[in-house]
């Protein structure tokens, strides 16, 4: 059996939050439970007894509970959590009113804003009144297009204490691709700053506002919030008022609506690769709930830790990260570019507000090996006890260079989930050993399976992540999806009841689980699936390979694997790089993991979370067309692959 890369000693496993969870229900329902293994499996077996002790244990703010913890049970969709609950979400993450520090903001400028937990509130109350006053009301939507900045957050908890619902985009989509997701959901009210920094430059984001408002006829009034210029130039812009001239400055006391748990508080979007994004609605208790757990359980957050996810504001972790307030822990925002003005900065950061829980996408992880980066020889890092992984499998060789160069003690927590649930369905325990290239365990009371092609749970062996129960954070609807269609198809359309996540991996022998890639982009040469991140893994490993991207070409009535490598600069594809590449995938996989062509090309095409685009580069090569391209940070690479010699024969 494999060795694991740490394990947490007795006493650091006793000191945890999911411990002391573990001994209350011992206590209050006659249990044995001694081990994560043992508590997820009650978990799964007693799931509204866990939904409810966790609502204890977590401190949910509610007017009102109610008796009835699930309605109909066997039904996804149709199943409903806490149906008699009234609750508002903004008044859960504002629960703490005192002096600490709530939220720190560092910029790529070395820009530092520090709030309290008590300014926050009074800043929030501030804002929402002036949306009250504007006539928005519950079920209106507000909109961001924001950078990573606390006027963001601001926004979305003054919108959901009202009861509106939140949507945001991070400010480097363009104005079709903000079309693409605004003008589906027609906000009332559009939040944004005068613009952005990143990679060291200034970018104007009002020129793309006007654009976009001249579209958006729901949008009655744009607010600016300051960020580049203090008094940024405004008078071109229809519609639009500073924030200082919008906030109610006299507002001292939020409103926080009482609604139902099933309030609709998110509209969250599809990547939108292949059609207009889907636009996924997220309710209010289901994301609070659901956080809570993951946050206070899975990751051991409380009120001394301080919080740190590097994301834009289009992608989920930002509404994972923020929902940390809850515990009353110090979140910390940066906004820029993670390796201006040197590959460091993160870590600076990282060492100098002494962040505890450091999240980030594998990408970072992989990109910050390649240069060299060795933040245990550089930093002081003593007060950091979790690193978190997502957007992509994290690689063994990254799980081994975080416990090499970054920090030998700590939990390492790849995590995997999505837009799709606004969380995870595997993530880290901080009582559980770490092995390389696992993501930790299945997240409790979440009934996850790997299934083969007949619908049959399987051990040790691939098929499709999915969830036989429900769970809180399921969307309550996909909008403009009236009879529900939509939404069935997206989930529920391979396997009646049983949500099918679209993920391709297996449970491991430690009962952990590992990500293979996405079901849609598996490559099936000869009739073996192959997950495309087996073969990531190996490629990456190559010196002078920077990143790579697979697809299966359909080929002599079959389907052959192609791998196109972005090489680091000045260096050439020749026949023995291409050999070396062979040799690794084939040592260390399969036969039929070996591309059939190799094509080095000079950008990977990426989504603005970071996402590589498999199917948009299949259809590519196939000469089909790609529909929406603004869902893509970089459109124009698309072209790269667009008939290549190497793929005529």
């Amino acid at each position: 059996m494999t060795a694991p890369l740490w394990t947490p000693d007795q006493s650091r496993c006793e000191r945890t939050r999911i411990y002391d969870f573990m001994q209350k229900l011992n206590r209050s329902h006659n249990l044995s439970l001694d081990c994560y293994d043992s508590l997820y499996q009650w978990s799964i077996e007693n799931s509204p007894t866990f939904w409810s002790d966790l609502w204890d244990y977590a401190g949910v703010i509610a007017s009102n509970r109610g008796e009835t913890v699930l309605e109909h049970p066997d039904r996804m969709p149709g199943a409903r959590w806490f149906p008699e609950a009234r609750l508002n979400f903004a008044e859960n993450l504002l629960r703490y009113r005192d002096d600490r520090p709530a939220v720190i903001f560092r910029g790529e400028d070395e820009t530092r804003i520090e709030l309290s937990h008590a300014e926050l509130y009074k800043q929030v109350a501030r804002l929402a009144s002036a949306l009250r006053k504007q006539g928005v009301t519950q079920g209106d939507r507000v909109s961001g297009f924001m950078p990573n900045v606390p006027a963001t957050l601001i926004g979305m908890l003054a919108t959901a204490s009202i009861g509106a619902i939140w949507s945001s985009c991070s400010p480097d989509f363009g104005i079709n691709g903000v079309l693409d997701r605004f003008g589906q959901v027609e906000p009332k009210v559009l939040l944004t700053t005068d613009g952005y920094r990143y990679n060291g430059k200034v970018l104007n984001s009002l020129e793309r506002v006007q654009g976009i408002a001249h579209q958006l006829h729901s949008v009655e009034t744009i607010v600016v919030a300051p960020f580049i210029e203090a008094q940024p130039d405004i008078s071109g812009l229809d519609r639009a008022v500073l924030w200082d001239d919008f906030i109610d400055a006299e507002a001292e006391e939020v409103v926080f609506e009482q609604l139902p748990f099933d309030h609709p508080l998110y509209v969250m979007y599809s990547s939108g690769t292949t059609g207009v994004p889907k636009c996924i609605v997220h309710s209010a208790g289901g994301a609070l709930l659901q956080h809570l757990k993951e946050h206070i359980l899975h990751t051991d957050v409380g009120r001394d830790d301080r919080l740190f996810y590097y994301t834009t504001c289009g992608w989920m972790m930002w509404n994972w990260l923020v929902s940390g307030l809850a515990t009353g822990c110090t979140l910390v925002l940066f906004d820029g570019s993670p390796f201006a003005p040197e590959p460091s900065v993160l870590w600076d950061i990282t060492e100098q507000e002494k962040i505890s829980i450091f999240g980030t996408s594998a990408k970072y992880i992989a990109a910050l090996e390649k240069a060299g980066v060795k933040p245990r020889e550089s930093h002081n890092l003593s007060a950091l006890k979790a690193v978190l992984s997502t957007g992509s499998p994290l690689a063994h060789e990254s799980f081994e260079y975080v416990y090499r160069d970054i920090k030998a003690d700590l939990q390492l927590s790849s995590i995997s989930g999505g837009t799709d649930i606004i969380s995870c369905f595997a993530l880290g325990c901080p009582i559980r050993p770490v092995y390389a290239g696992e993501l930790q365990c299945r997240g409790l009371a979440m009934a996850v399976e790997i299934f083969d092609d007949n619908g049959q749970p399987v051990r040790g062996d691939k098929g499709e992540l999915v969830c036989t129960q429900p769970f809180p954070s399921m969307p309550v609807a996909f909008w403009n999806d009236p009879e529900g269609r939509k939404y069935h198809d997206a989930y529920f359309g391979q396997f009646d009841n049983i949500w099918a996540h679209g993920d391709y991996g297996e449970i491991t022998e430690h009962d952990g689980l590992i990500i293979h890639g996405r079901s849609d982009a598996v490559l099936n040469p000869g009739g073996v699936r192959i997950g495309t991140a087996e073969i990531y893994r190996q490629v990456e490993k190559v010196d002078g390979v920077l990143e790579s991207l697979c697809i299966g070409q359909p080929w002599d009535n079959d389907v052959r694997v192609v791998l196109f490598v972005r090489l680091q600069d000045g260096l050439e594809l020749d026949d023995n790089l291409i050999k070396t590449i062979k040799d690794t995938i084939r040592a260390n996989t399969t036969p039929r993991h070996v591309p059939a062509r190799v094509v080095q090309v000079s950008d990977i095409p990426r989504t603005i979370s970071g996402k590589i685009v498999e199917l948009a580069v299949r259809k590519v090569v196939m000469g089909e067309e790609v529909k929406n391209k603004d869902a893509l940070a970089n459109p124009e690479a698309l072209e790269l692959f667009r008939n290549l010699p190497e793929l005529q024969s």
